[in-house]
């Protein structure tokens, strides 16, 4: 399909690779990279949004090693002609200019607002979005702070990357049970925040990622809220085709 033709825009988050174990990890790099194989029949664009990996830290000359078969399957797609848009996650914040140098992708590290077909989508991680979660707001600030940036780097990439790797699992395990629970309309932070964004201007289509569990609501009559789930367990993803969103699972 010549890309004049495409009109089909793909979206999906919290791939989590590097988490639990190699063989684990593996496993699921393999079926998204099926799932892009799938995408690329017909994507105009592709939307990852945040904690594609557990964890990433970039050393000047160092980054994680492993996820060859996704970051060479990302280089391929770009190279075709396909926009893939890369967010930043609460697990990989600190992606700097490696991704779009070596594999051709944008990157975002805060929400953005496009329109397609008509469409308005605003699209974003979700991390630090809407009400409460102090705590993890005010860690944000710091781990986004060059101060904390270059202090991490620092240490030699052997003690840093693992240290990283340690920290992220830790924060996985303990936010497990609370992600398979619906909290209710009106305790969904994220729930919030769009009816929150939807009193300053109109939006068709918000994205999100981060809270793990597959949702599909109305903050407002003519507005939808789509968070995107995890794929250690749910395989879930969006589709646009110009006129509708489609939220599916890959099976």
């Amino acid at each position: 399909m010549n890309m004049s033709e495409r009109t089909k825009i793909y979206f999906a988050s919290d791939f989590h690779l590097g988490v639990p174990s190699y063989e684990e990890s593996l496993q699921r790099e393999k079926l998204v990279v099926q799932w892009l194989d799938l995408a690329a029949r017909d994507a105009k664009e592709i939307y990852l949004v945040g904690d594609i990996f557990d964890f990433w830290f970039e050393h000047k000359y160092t980054v994680p090693k492993g996820y060859v078969r996704l970051l060479g399957k990302i280089a391929a797609l770009t190279d075709a002609g396909i926009t893939i848009n890369v967010f930043t996650g609460n697990h990989d914040m600190w992606m700097y200019d490696y991704l779009p140098h070596e594999t051709g992708v944008k990157l975002f590290t805060k929400p953005i607002v496009r329109e397609y077909g008509g469409k308005k989508f605003y699209i974003g991680h979700g991390d630090g979005l809407g009400p409460g979660d102090r705590k993890y707001k005010f860690f944000k600030i710091f781990f986004h702070s060059k101060v904390c940036q270059w202090l991490f780097a620092r240490f030699h990439p052997n003690f840093s990357i693992g240290l990283g790797n340690w920290c992220s699992r830790v924060s996985g395990k303990s936010s497990r049970k609370k992600d398979k629970v619906f909290l209710g309309e009106d305790k969904e932070w994220l729930f919030v925040y769009c009816q929150e964004v939807l009193q300053q201007q109109h939006i068709d289509y918000f994205i999100f990622g981060h809270r793990h569990l597959p949702l599909d609501l109305k903050p407002a009559a003519n507005s939808r809220y789509i968070n995107l789930g995890e794929w250690m367990n749910h395989r879930t993803y969006a589709v646009f085709d110009g006129k509708e969103l489609e939220f599916k699972k890959f099976e």
